[in-house]
């Protein structure tokens, strides 16, 4: 009896095995007959059938019509992953708004859901309560269109013990070891990761799909995420990233970290904001749950964020400045930096731009140049980012403010970018969160930076591009880690 049962565990893990193998290669492939199936995979062709039928019994592949794979024979039928049952959900929790992404199994996106809000002053058990109720109207949507949501993934802006879902510290919203796994329930498995990571992973299966690049997150705080050949670099404890809190001017501003001069202080959200004279942004956090709002410790003092000290060592002086060129020095010429998809949902309409304000490599801004865009601002921009669309309104204005602001922060954030390059060496530099829709004012100043930086000890610099996915990224990454693990182990779908 106990041979006969050894033989059955190992005939179902060979099993799951070859469905791994076959749906993997549907994944990476796309559509394929079952007899190329056998030769990628080395499968037997009876296998590689019986295989495809359980597949598509369980409605995660489907047939995709008659092919000919050569010029005699019969056309064969190809199989594809099919997106028509198995959906994942991608949840965020940012400090200015909640989203929900449903994605099927063929990765299309389904169901789009934000909600604008500010979560720095409310309690995690009271953010993860609404995001719940959001995430669950978009569930029983999915339902109601025939897919069957097989899990999610949350993405939060701080650093998490990937094996209890506990997010150790987020500073932006004032969470300090906050349980979330344990307090978010949701009526399928759910998992707990950073969001800047997401935000990479999203890049990877949703965006260029480029192998090895640095996605760089902005929002209210900056987080970045590394991908080397396909694959998402963690750190030995998972914290890998956190580039918001590089110090580019060692006595700059306090940062609600602890540390002083980090890039969030001058080219986040609220930094931009204040520095281009824009709506005043609350500052008082949550705690844990049950803990009233407090100050955050280490939370900076009244200076301005974005501000740079008049003599910091690492700040050359102010200095006149030229002409900045449209887009990143080596850029893909398959899509022009700045614009964004018109099909996105979400993002923010294609818009003319003029002539970029700039400066004089590695100098940081003090007055905007150059001719503003004469485009009026879209009415859609990314919901939650009310303050990023009004510096995009400033800016297209001709604002001398906004100018200014987003000189300072592309000046910053080259600072930082060029470290991180010399220390990961990536192929390229993504931007993605506000910094999409504010790429024709910052993405010209990031990559002059790197290039007076970097140029005599590197013989090439990597092209710095705009990511499509806007603020959308860390969400879809979400529903997309979801998808992957189907992928990896279909057998577990099977059972349900």
């Amino acid at each position: 009896m106990g041979d006969v049962m050894a033989q059955a565990v190992r005939h179902d893990a060979m099993r799951a095995r070859n469905l791994a193998l076959v749906l993997g290669e549907l994944g990476a492939r796309g559509a394929l007959t079952r007899a190329a199936l056998a030769e990628i995979t080395g499968l037997t062709k009876t296998t590689v059938s019986k295989l495809v039928a359980d597949l598509i019994e369980a409605g995660l592949v489907l047939e995709a019509g008659a092919v000919r794979d050569g010029e005699r024979g019969r056309p064969g039928v190809a199989v594809r992953i099919s997106g028509e049952h198995v959906a994942a959900v991608g949840l965020e929790i940012n400090v200015d708004y909640l989203s929900v992404r449903v994605v099927d199994l063929a990765r299309t996106v389904r169901l789009r859901r934000t909600q604008a809000v500010d979560n720095r002053s409310a309690q995690p058990v009271d953010v993860l309560a609404r995001l719940r109720d959001l995430a669950l109207q978009a569930v029983d949507e999915a339902v109601e269109a025939g897919l069957r949501v097989v899990g999610g993934v949350l993405a939060v802006p701080g650093p998490v013990d990937l094996a209890t879902g506990t997010v150790h510290n987020a500073p932006n919203l004032g969470w300090r070891d906050v349980p979330v796994s344990s307090l978010l329930s949701m009526p399928f498995p759910m998992w707990v990761e950073n969001e800047a990571n997401l935000a990479a992973l999203g890049e990877l299966w949703f965006g260029r799909g480029l192998p090895d690049f640095l996605h760089v997150s902005g929002e209210i705080g900056i987080g970045a995420g590394l991908v080397v050949q396909g694959r998402l670099f963690r750190g030995a404890r998972g914290f890998a990233g956190e580039l918001g809190h590089v110090a580019v001017s060692p006595d700059g501003p306090a940062c609600r970290c602890g540390g002083r001069g980090c890039l969030e202080q001058y080219a986040g959200q609220d930094a931009l904001l204040a520095a281009a004279g824009g709506p005043v942004v609350r500052q008082h956090h949550a705690g844990a749950p049950g803990t009233p709002p407090s100050e955050t410790p280490g939370a900076p003092p009244s200076a301005t964020p974005g501000t740079l000290p008049s003599e910091t060592p690492d700040a050359p002086p102010n200095q006149a400045r030229g002409a900045l060129p449209t887009e990143a020095p080596g850029a893909p010429p398959s899509a022009t930096p700045g614009t964004l998809p018109s099909e996105t949902p979400d993002a923010p309409p294609n818009q003319a731009r003029g002539a970029l304000p700039s400066e004089t490599p590695g100098a940081p801004p003090s007055e905007a140049r150059g001719t503003p865009p004469s485009a009026t601002p879209g009415d859609r921009l990314e919901p939650g980012d009310q303050g990023v669309g009004w510096i995009v309104s400033r800016l297209l204005a001709g604002d001398e403010a906004a100018l200014r602001a987003c000189e300072r922060a592309g000046w910053a954030l080259g600072v930082a970018l060029c470290s991180a390059i010399n220390l990961v060496d990536p192929d390229a530099i993504v931007l993605g969160g506000i910094y999409a829709p504010l790429f024709p004012w910052i993405g010209g100043v990031v990559a002059d930076m790197l290039a007076s930086r970097l140029g005599q000890m590197r013989d090439g610099v990597p092209p710095v591009v705009v990511s499509h996915l806007g603020t959308e990224a860390a969400a879809l990454g979400a529903a997309g880690q979801v998808i992957q693990r189907v992928i990896a182990d279909p057998a577990a779908a099977l059972q349900h």
